[in-house]
């Protein structure tokens, strides 16, 4: 039976528990909310357990489709269990239309669709700015081997393929999204999680927000947007 221990680390929607297996830990998930490096926090009530749920929904999803994850099971409504992986300190972000940081460096309009997906690095480190960075600079730093990259960006191509398909069948636009991967008994996972916390969501019908954007831009409707992008993809699992 698994017990939870001490607190290894909390983030902006997630605390990480050490468990009596060296090999899992239990990642709870925060009703708390944060946005622009933390100057902005508030509570999405709900949120927590529905980030949960949809972590849950997606990485089953791709373990169907032969991607690796670190999800073992859900727990509880807020508790999942996961391997313990070493996180590779680079952040990788996909996206389908021009939005956010990527929008205002390209001076493109906000929605602007992109010929094909754009993938991005960046360093780790909020310290820093999560800088941008290349291949030359993560095997400058030691960070991650050419191999490991190459499978990471292909891995990340991947995942927006199949997520790409899934939504459109519940009528919700992938704009982009964040991924994590680490190192676990010779092999890389899929790690960390993809929700509405991490990724951009929009109605397919109205592209309004259905994500964290709702909180970060005073938009209204956050509670509902999660439920709503929950609601869509378990009705998708009973078909």
């Amino acid at each position: 039976m698994i017990r939870m221990g001490e607190l290894l680390a909390e983030g902006k929607g997630k605390r990480i528990y050490a468990t009596n297996d060296p090999g899992q830990v239990v990642v709870y998930f925060k009703d708390e909310a944060m946005a622009w490096q933390g100057l902005k926090r508030g509570r999405i009530l709900g949120k927590g357990e529905v980030n949960n749920a949809v972590c849950r929904h997606i990485y089953e999803l791709l373990e169907r489709q032969g991607v690796k994850t670190h999800f073992i099971r859900q727990m509880n409504a807020r508790q999942s269990l996961i391997r313990k992986v070493e996180i590779i300190p680079i952040t990788v972000k996909v996206r389908n239309r021009a939005a956010g940081s990527l929008a205002q460096r390209l001076g493109l309009p906000t929605g602007t669709p992109l010929e094909e997906p754009v993938v991005e690095l960046n360093l780790k480190d909020e310290s820093l700015g999560s800088p941008l960075v290349n291949m030359t600079h993560i095997k400058a730093l030691k960070l991650a081997t050419e191999a490991e990259i190459r499978f990471i960006t292909d891995t990340a191509v991947r995942i927006n393929r199949i997520l790409m398909d899934y939504m459109r069948d519940i009528s919700v636009e992938l704009i982009d999204f964040k991924l994590e991967f680490g190192r676990w008994e010779g092999e890389i996972l899929l790690a960390d999680e993809i929700s509405a916390d991490t990724s951009r969501f929009w109605d397919a019908t109205t592209h309004e927000p259905m994500d964290i954007d709702r909180f970060r831009q005073d938009l209204g409707g956050a509670e509902q947007a999660y439920q709503e992008l929950l609601r869509r993809m378990m009705g998708a699992d009973r078909e």
